[in-house]
């Protein structure tokens, strides 16, 4: 009888404390609760447009080294107001099966008066700085004194989640674009010029996805630069299609072949009873041997 009547006092005991904790909680959760929903300030809400404005915002300058490289993002049209002679150069993301294909436009003003022709040139390098080929595109072309702009474009190979270390192959991961002028008079040094730049990319078809992961190259000037979708998973690549598809051919013809090489089935066999079966006699047979003893 003393253990029953020690339950309830406990369980009562129990109840008022975790009540007592409840009105000591309420005021600072409450408290808590003003203070994230009360209403944003002008000052707030007016640098937090300004932030993400500003983000979103193309870039209008460009760096002078890989140090210095503006990020740009995919698609975006970075521009930039430079001297004659200046190298420019700017980041942007690439990832796996992206095709990158770059543009430049060099616009001349028409103030400034050349003293010839002109040789510009865009270089394009992965995040390890090594300087990849262009599979086609204009990556060299000459302007004449009288011309009001030059267009620029390279396309490199697809960007690759796997290589290995002896190859040339472009990893995924921060890619840097230069533009720079590598023949002109000397007289046209300094003069004022206008850059656009483009990167864009579509993707690519199976046979060129590898499968296998690294991780994007990404230096530590840029640790943010991303896609705007974020960077894609190496497990899965259109490989997989193929080596199902693959599979499933195999099984067909394995199974065409054995139906080949059984021969046609019989959909209804010789009926049988159930007593097995007893040779018959050859004719002219009696049963004895012609041979007596």
């Amino acid at each position: 009888m003393r253990t029953r009547t020690r339950r309830p006092m406990a369980s009562l005991l129990a109840a008022a404390g975790l009540a007592g904790l409840a009105l000591l909680v309420a005021p600072a959760a409450r408290a808590d609760d003003s203070a994230t929903t009360a209403p944003a300030t002008p000052e707030a809400s007016a640098s937090a447009s300004g932030s993400s404005s500003s983000g979103d915002a193309a870039p209008t300058e460009a760096g002078t080294n890989f140090r210095t490289a503006t990020p740009v993002k995919q698609g975006q049209q970075a521009t930039a107001s430079a001297s004659t002679g200046d190298y420019l150069y700017w980041t942007f993301p690439a990832d796996t099966g992206q095709n990158v294909t770059v543009k430049a436009t060099v616009t001349f003003p028409s103030t400034a008066a050349r003293h010839g022709a002109s040789t510009w040139q865009i270089d394009v390098y992965d995040g390890l700085r090594r300087r990849q080929p262009c599979r086609y595109g204009m990556q060299t072309r000459t302007a004449a004194a009288d011309a009001t702009t030059v267009e620029l474009a390279c396309t490199l190979r697809a960007v690759r989640s796997f290589a290995e270390p002896w190859s040339n192959d472009p990893l995924r991961g921060a890619y840097y674009l230069r533009l720079a002028v590598l023949d002109m008079p000397q007289t046209d040094l300094g003069l004022p010029v206008q850059a656009a730049i483009t990167a864009s990319s579509h993707g690519t078809a199976g046979r060129q996805a590898v499968d296998g992961s690294v991780t994007p190259v990404v230096t530590a000037n840029g640790p943010d630069l991303a896609p705007s979708g974020g960077w894609a998973g190496t497990w899965w690549s259109p490989r997989w299609l193929w080596t199902g598809g693959g599979g499933l051919l195999a099984v067909l013809v394995a199974l065409g072949a054995h139906r080949l090489a059984r021969g046609p089935v019989r959909p209804f066999g010789p009926r049988t009873t159930g007593e097995p079966m007893r040779p018959r006699e050859p004719a002219g047979y009696s049963g004895t041997s012609g041979y007596s003893g």
